[in-house]
């Protein structure tokens, strides 16, 4: 099998490459490689990448449409995940049309490069950023989902239902994925758990929103990669049991289906930063604000979709993946 992965530079699509190869899967990787956040982190994980004989890279944004195209028609790869795209709720509040460029035009050419091609599977990265408003805990994918608080979550939301159309009209076998609060080695340092450790090693405060009233379902990365590379041979089939009467938001009659993959198990953000400051062997100075425009107080996944599609759902716990991603800063910073 040979599978494209797109944002192959990015955490998760990194980490997802490596266990594709691990299983002597050929992957080809996409990534425009932007400056969002350290160029050299993205550039340092594709060393990695490249160092194996079945990774092959292009270099290569979404938006360019007729590079697409070649890649698609000279690719021969049977399968796509869809990970590039510009990411961070507080980031959209200020380059808005970022997420448009990427996340809306960008995908267009992915759906049309596997429509054209017939892809067995096509795999998407969506978020828990579309629950945005609702509060019935835990989070389920048959929940009504219209209510996004951030320019991202509407792209992401957007992205659902683009890949629906194209899932309904031609037959595309189309899995979105809704991850939740992803971290572990090699992330992306605008994120909390990087953003904290570094604050922590140097000696500066962190900033903890919603004076620490705030609940994050974090999921590791390895947990993650497992739920995709499990979901890739498995395209989804029509529901033949879904009714326009009462229309179910995770599934369909056509080739489309939706999933969580989170630790559903929600954590106090105060015992996230608890169990960080064990493994740092430091306290953190902390800097108590309200709660950022676009931000929800808490999240929680409900994996019971993913489990009865393949077994399995996260259960990495906190301490486990902090100690991971620790030891992995320490080295790569050699703090």
């Amino acid at each position: 099998m040979k599978v494209l992965v797109t944002g192959a530079a990015g955490f998760i699509g990194f980490h997802l490459s490596r266990r594709l190869l691990a299983a002597g899967v050929e992957v080809l990787g996409l990534d425009n490689l932007n400056d969002y956040y350290d160029v050299g982190l993205k550039e340092s994980r594709l060393e990695q990448l490249l160092k194996d004989p079945s990774f092959s890279f292009v270099r290569m944004d979404l938006a360019d449409s007729d590079g697409l195209k070649k890649v698609f028609r000279e690719g021969g790869f049977e399968r796509v995940v869809h990970l590039a795209a510009q990411a961070g709720v507080r980031y959209s509040l200020e380059n808005p049309r970022a997420y448009i460029d990427s996340n809306i035009v960008g995908f267009l050419n992915i759906l049309e490069g596997c429509r054209h091609h017939r892809s067995a599977h096509l795999i998407y990265a969506s978020s828990s950023s579309v629950y945005g408003l609702n509060t019935r805990m835990p989070f389920s994918v048959h929940d009504n989902v219209d209510h996004p608080v951030s320019l991202y979550a509407a792209s992401k939301k957007a992205n659902e239902l683009m890949a629906h159309s194209y899932s309904h009209l031609y037959r595309l076998p189309v899995t979105g994925l809704r991850f939740f609060t992803v971290y572990g080695p090699w992330g992306r340092p605008d994120m909390a758990l990087f953003l904290f450790t570094r604050a922590i090693l140097s000696g500066q405060p962190i900033k903890v929103f919603n004076h620490g009233r705030m609940e994050r379902d974090f999921t590791y990365v390895d947990d993650i990669v497992e739920g995709i590379y499990r979901l890739l041979p498995v395209a989804p089939e029509p529901n033949p049991e879904w009714s326009g009467a009462a229309p179910d938001p995770g599934s369909s009659p056509a080739p489309y289906r939706l999933y969580n993959i989170g630790n559903h198990s929600p954590v106090k953000l105060l015992d996230f930063i608890i169990t960080l400051e064990t493994a740092l062997g430091r306290e953190a100075q902390k800097e108590f604000l309200p709660l950022q425009p676009g931000d929800v107080p808490a999240t929680f996944a409900d994996v019971a979709d993913l489990e009865e599609a393949v077994g399995f759902a996260p259960s990495t716990s906190l301490a486990e993946g902090i100690g991971h991603f620790v030891e992995w800063y320490r080295d790569y910073y050699r703090v």
